[in-house]
């Protein structure tokens, strides 16, 4: 059974990179198809009309999740606990999960509650955690106390 883990995926796709340098391989001005298709993934259907921005974009094998919040009136906890909750419905929609997340941002309202936010935070994406880039910021939109988007390969 092929691995899955994020080692796994990095050490094919940097293997692939490479052999696909030395070979001579098309490039992307040649053949624009053949490198990637770009996806919507909005809940799983097509919009009636188009959103101001997709809950999630496809490229290729990675898609990437826009930035999900926690629109209620809450704690850190809570509102941590609601956005990796929609981020993981998010990835299995397109075909991922939290397992295979790369990267992650956290964006959080107060950077007090970074304690808080990595308690529940811990664990979700699995044994080998993505990298992370977490910045405070003076407002985020709604009653969010916390907002975090990734990038997941499928």
């Amino acid at each position: 059974m092929p691995k899955t883990d994020r080692r796994s995926f990095l050490t094919k796709s940097a293997a692939a990179a490479a052999a696909t340098a030395t070979a001579g391989a098309v490039t992307a001005e040649a053949a624009p198809n053949a490198i990637a298709k770009r996806t919507l993934w909005a809940g799983g259907k097509v919009p009636e009309k188009p959103a101001m921005f997709p809950p999630a974009v496809a490229y290729g094998n990675l898609v990437f999740i826009s930035g999900v919040g926690a629109h209620v009136g809450s704690d850190i906890t809570e509102h941590t606990k609601i956005v990796l909750d929609q981020i993981q419905k998010n990835l299995e929609m397109a075909g991922s999960s939290m397992e295979k997340v790369l990267k992650a941002t956290v964006f959080l309202a107060d950077i007090n509650d970074y304690a808080a936010m990595n308690k529940v935070y811990l664990g979700r994406f699995g044994a080998e955690p993505p990298v992370r880039t977490t910045v405070a910021v003076a407002m985020l939109p709604g009653k969010s106390r916390v907002e975090i988007d990734v990038i997941a390969y499928i």
